[in-house]
């Protein structure tokens, strides 16, 4: 049995500095675009934070001309326009920086799906039997798109914000400093609650995204097994199931969301609040002669600025909580073990005579549990090897241990000799076909699919395999005949899916050739057809069959019973037959009515 299948752990502590700090150092190779954008937006900022005080001086310059029996039109004029050309100058700006910082970030989420993709080839098969599909898959899509999405909104508008709040607090003391502080203290109540509420819902935001997963995984797994779903009447089971995972999605996302969103009213009270002691403070300064309505009226800008920045942090660093949950799982993904690197392997296998040896194999899924315990075979070239035996017996592992899906644990597999440690995998996968019983087509045409990732593969050669495995006239009552898409409108039967890996097997024409339950999803007229084109397939090869159905396995050379990981007998069939041991009772079993 496989390692137990898992989801995500939860998140230890500091994660969102561990997070981020593994996101910095990933975005390295981008610094330069993002800094041109942080420096067009900290030039945005000090334009925005010169504009209050060329308003105060419009005001004073309008009092005192009213004051006074006439107004400077000339300076009210120029003032103006320098007023309107900072507004355009600024908006020019954000443009750009907007622009710069979504191809930054765009640039970052399409290194991420790129390396994402490349590690899903370095993976061990192990990986995929321990981790649900369904949770994998939001990784690549659901968290990357978050991070995408989060860093574009909130990393500028981060950096943006804390100039304009420093800049402003600067800018205030100079202009008046009873006033600064006046803002100062009535906005910083509101910045101490919006601490308390950033710590409480971090947490929140990485069961999101987990929960997020589970549901994804769920869905996948019920999707994919709809038919067994439906034929067991467990569509309340599952629907049950479902709901809970969905309450667990919900209850996380609304405290997430709940508590970031309630930072924003706390905020805009806050800021009314500061405009409000402005007026006043304001007003009594003014009774007293110590300023004029020129600085009043720039203040009222600066509660506001001072503020909105306070606001938009706040917003950010809520933002940026969910993309430090997202780059947990995405770099946790990243950050798994990959296969063994076998760049500093030389030896290639290519003239394949086809003799294989088990050389005390032993092997487990998991430590300490051994499935192959002491397994030795000699196959020589040419033979038809058939696996027999129980479930659960090593079937599938020794084929697993054959093409180093899996390493070993101890003991050696050689072919022609040469170990296949020191071999590479992609050698060792180029000697091989294989037919498994779950059939796997992807979405494209027939003869793509028939020619995959094989060069040099001529028209004629794909026709003459379908016509041997016997689905030829099949695809010939097709619209496009060879030419037609593979999708949801081609409507395949389980058996015609077989037959067409079947046929991309022969078209691949690999020197040796693993079967396994190749036969399983098709009827026994189909079989009989199969068989055939098989046993023409299979002369010359070493070919290795694994087989439930024991009479498609009469003619093998030699016959491999195993059991709780052991070969218990061998032999070609009648030898195992006379016997009258386990395998003659398997087949009897079968056969039980003749």
């Amino acid at each position: 049995m496989r390692g137990q299948v898992k989801t995500a752990e939860k998140p230890a502590k500091g994660q969102f500095k561990k997070s981020m700090g593994k996101l910095i150092k990933y975005c390295k190779k981008f610094y330069w675009l993002i800094g041109i954008s942080l420096i067009l937006g900290a030039i945005s900022v000090v334009c925005q934070i010169i504009s209050p005080n060329l308003i105060s001086r419009l005001t004073e310059l309008i009092t005192n001309g009213l004051a006074s029996g006439g107004v400077d039109l000339d300076a009210v004029t120029r003032i103006a326009l320098t007023i309107l050309t900072l507004a355009l100058f600024m908006a020019v700006l954000g443009y750009f920086q907007h622009f710069i910082m979504a191809t930054a970030t765009q640039k970052i989420v399409f290194k991420f799906r790129y390396d994402i993709s490349w590690k899903i080839n370095k993976l061990p098969l192990q990986y995929f039997d321990t981790h649900l599909y369904g949770d994998t898959l939001s990784r690549v899509t659901n968290d990357v798109d978050t991070i995408g999405q989060t860093m574009n909104q909130s990393v500028s508008s981060l950096f943006s914000n804390i100039i304009l709040f420093v800049g402003v607090v600067i800018a205030m003391f100079v202009t008046q400093w009873i006033m600064a502080f006046t803002v100062i203290v009535a906005t910083l109540i509101g910045f101490s609650i919006m601490l308390i509420f950033l710590t409480k819902s971090q947490k929140y935001f990485i069961m999101q995204q987990k929960d997020l997963g589970d549901l994804n995984a769920h869905i996948e797994e019920v999707y994919s097994g709809h038919n067994v779903v439906k034929l067991f009447n467990a569509e309340k089971d599952k629907g049950e199931e479902f709901a809970t995972i969905n309450k667990k999605l919900y209850t996380s996302a609304w405290k997430s969301q709940f508590l970031s969103n309630a930072m924003m009213p706390i905020m805009g009270f806050v800021g009314n609040f500061a405009f409000v002691a402005v007026c006043v403070v304001g007003a009594v300064l003014a009774a007293n002669g110590t300023i004029g309505l020129g600085p009043i009226a720039a203040f009222m800008i600066y509660a506001r600025m001072f503020s909105n920045p306070l606001s938009q942090i706040a917003q950010s660093l809520t933002s940026l909580q969910s993309t430090s949950a997202a780059c947990g799982r995405v770099f946790e993904f990243l950050e798994e073990n990959e296969l063994e690197n076998e760049e500093n392997k030389t030896e290639m296998l290519t003239d394949v005579k086809g003799n294989i040896e088990f050389d005390h194999v032993k092997f487990g899924y998991t430590k300490g549990k051994t499935i192959i315990k002491d397994f030795s075979v000699k196959v020589y070239a040419g033979e038809k090897v058939a696996i027999v035996g129980p479930t659960g017996a090593g079937k599938t592992t020794l084929v697993n241990l054959l093409m180093r899906f899996y390493e070993i644990d101890s003991g050696d597999i050689r072919i022609d000799g040469k170990s296949i440690k020191d071999l590479t995998r992609e050698n060792i996968h180029d000697l091989f076909g294989m037919v498994l019983q779950d059939t796997w087509l992807f979405q494209g045409t027939i003869k793509e699919n028939l020619r995959y990732n094989k060069e040099n593969v001529t028209d004629e050669q794909i026709v003459e395999a379908c016509k041997s495995v016997g689905v030829d006239h099949f695809i010939q009552t097709l619209p496009q005949g060879y030419d037609t898409v593979i999708d949801d409108a081609v409507n395949l039967s389980a058996g015609q899916k077989q037959l067409l890996t079947i046929a991309r097997t022969m078209v691949a024409n690999n020197p040796m050739l693993i079967l396994d339950e190749a036969t399983s999803s098709v009827d026994t007229r189909t079989e009989e057809l199969i068989q055939r084109a098989m046993d023409k397939l299979m002369e010359g090869r070493t070919s290795f069959i694994i087989a439930h159905r024991l009479s498609t396995i009469k003619n093998a050379d030699i016959i491999l019973v195993l059991k709780d990981g052991d070969v218990i007998e061998s032999g070609n069939h009648e030898e195992l037959m006379a016997k009258g041991g386990f395998y003659a009772d398997l087949y009897n079993s079968q056969f039980a009515e003749n």
